[in-house]
């Protein structure tokens, strides 16, 4: 980075955005890091201009087609583009923000009241009180589409935000396949209900379970937000994490090396930015069919969210037997079957063997005290299925017969949702 203090006060930021690689392979996104550091080198001169007046000041990109990076220089400041030129006003609160969070997804953020003790630039603080004057619209969003399998584990999700003494507003985004009862109960459970159209893959296989995923690209369309946190709604929140309204988008926990995991994410609505995915969903491709695939394309450069935000349950250590929940983490993603799916008394996914990976009977009794707190009324969104039932069941009985080690299958079941079948006279 240069010697800022060299600039003094200026109005204009002119920079010759460079050509992106000839490396990127298509149907992916740019991860130039050269290209990187000239749009970090502008956003840092932006905001750390010694203006003390309120004077906006403007940056103009010009030279390669590929443009500044949308990750940093918002479409809604955009004032002109025309050819390979592009006028902005940024948001200086908003650009400021960025600036102060790590870049790339090696380093883990920081919220802004840990950010502020490092700001020793006297501009970055001026940032920093308007930023603390400000008083966002902010929401947790989950959406239901294509099904009413996961209402149960949207309305727990809402009544373990609720049970944390969240200020958030909650919504929930649903089409046409959730029925009337599950909308009242979605709405006793706290949710906000906004009806939606569902958005196809347009490269998702014929009969692909992730075929409508691309529906969660709604949420740009949320505009009467500043931001938003996306939850799935195979989640439940154990702590209060309201603090992570601080990051700025896309800020989400990382799954693999450079890719992140698309079931907790903070987002910004914004019209120009849903309008620019709806675009690139024909160009760019999703390495598994779905929403996470095409989103790690479209944003290459995002901010980490700590692993405690978003801990995936899976135990794919040989030596760990007892596949116990850490004691720091703030929400579950129940991957493998789903908690309503099994009986409370213990983790189903013991009984599959392709499934013991997702097992946790410490991580399943949290999901089932969330269930406990929930209003009486609720529970019967819960309920088993006859034939779920018959599916626990059947797993149980092949468990038994493969003399499982666990012995899960020896546990007597008291859950009252099973399905007793009826006695012989």
């Amino acid at each position: 980075m240069p010697d800022y203090e060299k600039y003094g006060e200026f109005d204009v930021v002119v920079a010759n955005v460079p050509y992106c690689s000839n490396d990127t392979k298509e149907g992916e996104g740019i991860r130039d890091v050269f290209r990187l550091q000239v749009n970090l080198v502008v956003a840092n001169l932006v905001v750390r201009n010694g203006h003390g007046d309120g004077r906006p000041v403007y940056v103009v990109f010009v030279g390669s087609s590929c443009g500044p990076m949308w990750e940093i220089f918002r479409c809604d400041d955009l004032l002109g583009h025309e050819g390979n030129a592009w006028i902005y006003r940024p948001d200086m609160r908003r650009l400021a923000q960025k600036i102060l969070m790590p870049v790339g997804t090696c380093q883990l953020g920081l919220t802004y009241k840990k950010q502020e003790k490092q700001m020793m630039n006297p501009n970055l603080a001026k940032h920093s009180k308007v930023m603390a004057i400000h008083r966002p619209r902010e929401a947790y969003v989950t959406i239901l589409h294509s099904s009413e399998a996961y209402v149960c584990g949207a309305i727990a999700l809402a009544q373990s935000i609720i049970q944390t003494n969240s200020t958030k507003d909650l919504v929930i985004l649903v089409d046409n396949s959730v029925s009337e009862k599950s909308l009242w109960g979605l709405r006793m459970a706290g949710w906000k209900i906004k009806i939606i159209e569902r958005i196809r893959s347009p490269l998702a296989k014929k009969n692909a379970y992730n075929k409508w995923n691309y529906s969660k690209l709604r949420l740009w369309q949320l505009t009467e937000y500043d931001k938003v946190m996306f939850i799935d709604s195979d989640l439940v929140v154990l702590k209060n994490i309201d603090e992570f309204f601080e990051y700025p988008q896309l800020s989400a926990v990382g799954n693999d090396q450079v890719i992140f995991n698309s079931g907790v994410m903070l987002v910004e609505p914004s019209s120009c930015v849903f309008e620019m995915l709806m675009k690139k969903r024909y160009t760019l491709k999703s390495y598994n069919g779905g929403d996470q695939g095409f989103l790690n394309e479209a944003f290459t450069w995002w901010h980490r969210f700590p692993t405690k935000l978003n801990f995936l349950k899976y135990f794919e250590n040989a030596n760990d037997t007892k596949h116990e929940l850490p004691g720091s983490v703030y929400a579950v993603h129940y991957l493998g079957l789903k908690p309503w799916m099994c009986y409370r008394d213990y983790d189903c996914n013991w009984d599959k063997m392709d499934h013991r990976d997702f097992a946790s009977d410490s991580a399943h009794s949290k999901w089932w005290q969330v269930y406990d707190r929930m209003p009486k009324k609720l529970h019967a969104f819960c309920d088993l299925s006859k034939s779920g039932d018959a599916r626990i069941i059947k797993w149980r009985k092949i468990a038994q017969n493969a003399s499982l080690p666990d012995e899960h299958w020896k546990i007597k079941v008291k859950d009252s949702r099973q399905h007793h079948p009826r006695r012989e006279s």
